[in-house]
């Protein structure tokens, strides 16, 4: 019989990729299951930038005063369509609730630890499958109008700072040097020069799964529709109708988690924050980083296949079809910056589900009240910078030896 640890990842997304790359290196014979192939879900779609320094939650001191902006303006970076509210309010109390200004120390301080070194945890994995190429260094590069609009941000790039981030605010003659076809729009930036990103998000998953299969692992693709216990253990998973048992279960279904914790009597204020992106095969501009207008909050991120925007916040749950109006507003984001940009190769719009908390931590670690369940879920905007050190921290957390970060602040018992 096999005596290693038997492990069933539930979720082939980039944090349960991350996961069982990391849990088949220390030896566990590994079983990852997705009802998409390997990162073909919301991990495909994002913006690619690997951000260790973004400790700031989305939840800062004074968000109070912009919740009425975000339920009625159908065009904010963030949106909640009429139908939702109801179904939103409870999540965005929550959400106000979090920005009290000891609490946000709290979250930055542990987001800090669980983002330590992200980059370099993605390139220990890369590194091992061959795929180095996949990870740029050319920095971020945050664009603002001037030095007014960047002031409303300083207390998120102080709390950012103060947890070691290195950063340079520059002026209009440094934003041309690193960028010279931004508009005259904007004329003060902050460079994050150690901050780097992923050409490739969805060939770098792809790299992920072969190296987990090359380690023994595999790879199933079905449907979960429930965790299976004995007594008050868990044991495995159903996955298209038929049981899969498992010594140890990690549940990284990213914004599905939450339903199948349900019937175990664990409720997570789990919201899916849906995102868009816009791809351009043949933009007639590039940037060598990427380049952020902050009053948008949309990412211009250059990768192989062309030049990506991605970017806004629409609350609207797992179900509702993706809404078009939300993808073409990114097109109006990337005029801001690049008016000159050619999109009439736009290719269809993306939309994906981003795992959020409202206290911008992922649930990570083991679920006490059932022993044989461990959580790797609700990362958010950080799911890709988040997935390689929350699998390096997994796997000496369920292995050994263990971890040098306390997972005590990402327990799902915080919201008991």
């Amino acid at each position: 019989m096999d005596p290693r640890p038997r492990i069933l990842v539930i979720g082939a997304g980039i944090v349960g990729l991350c996961s069982a790359w990391y849990l088949a290196r220390q030896g566990a014979a590994v079983t990852l299951v997705d009802r998409e192939g390997p990162g073909e879900g919301t991990s495909s779609g994002n913006a690619g930038a690997i951000s260790g320094g973004s400790v700031a939650p989305l939840a800062m001191p004074g968000v109070l005063k912009q919740v009425p902006g975000m339920l009625l303006d159908p065009k904010g970076a963030l949106h909640i369509p009429t139908r939702y509210w109801p179904a939103a309010f409870p999540w965005l109390w929550r959400f106000v609730l979090e920005a009290r200004p000891e609490r946000v120390q709290e979250i930055a301080e542990a987001l800090a630890v669980l983002l330590h070194g992200a980059e370099e945890r993605h390139l220990e994995i890369l590194a091992a499958e061959g795929a180095l190429d996949l990870i740029t260094h050319n920095g971020q590069l945050y664009l603002y109008r001037d030095a007014q609009h960047l002031a409303k941000d300083d207390a998120a790039w102080a709390l950012r700072r103060q947890h070691g981030l290195e950063m340079q605010v520059l002026d209009r003659a440094g934003i041309l040097a690193l960028e010279p076809e931004v508009s005259e729009t904007y004329g003060v930036a902050v460079f994050l020069p150690r901050q780097g990103h992923s050409v490739n998000p969805l060939r770098q998953a792809r790299v992920i799964a072969r190296g987990i299969e090359r380690m023994g692992g595999r790879i199933l693709r079905g449907s979960v529709s429930a965790l299976t216990t004995e007594g008050h253990r868990v044991t495995g998973a159903r996955v298209d109708g038929a049981p899969v048992s498992a010594d140890h279960v990690v549940l990284a279904a990213g914004a599905w988690s939450a339903k199948l914790l349900a019937p175990l009597g664990i409720k997570v204020p789990l919201e899916s924050q849906r995102g868009y992106h816009i791809m351009l095969p043949n933009p007639g501009v590039m940037p060598r980083r990427p380049v952020v207008p902050a009053d948008r909050k949309a990412f211009i991120t250059p990768m192989e296949e062309g030049l990506r925007i991605a970017g806004t916040v629409e609350f609207g749950g797992t179900e509702a079809p993706p809404n078009p109006a939300r993808a073409a507003m990114l097109l109006e984001d990337l005029a801001k910056v690049y008016p000159q940009a050619d999109t009439r190769d736009a290719k269809p719009h993306w939309m994906g589900h981003r795992p959020c908390l409202p206290d911008s931590l992922p649930v990570v670690g083991p679920v006490a009240a059932w022993p044989g369940l461990w959580c790797a879920f609700g990362h958010g905007h950080l799911g890709l910078t988040g997935s390689a050190p929350t699998g390096a921290l997994l796997a000496a957390a369920m292995l050994g030896p263990r971890p040098n970060a306390d997972l005590t602040p990402f327990g799902v018992e915080r919201f008991a």
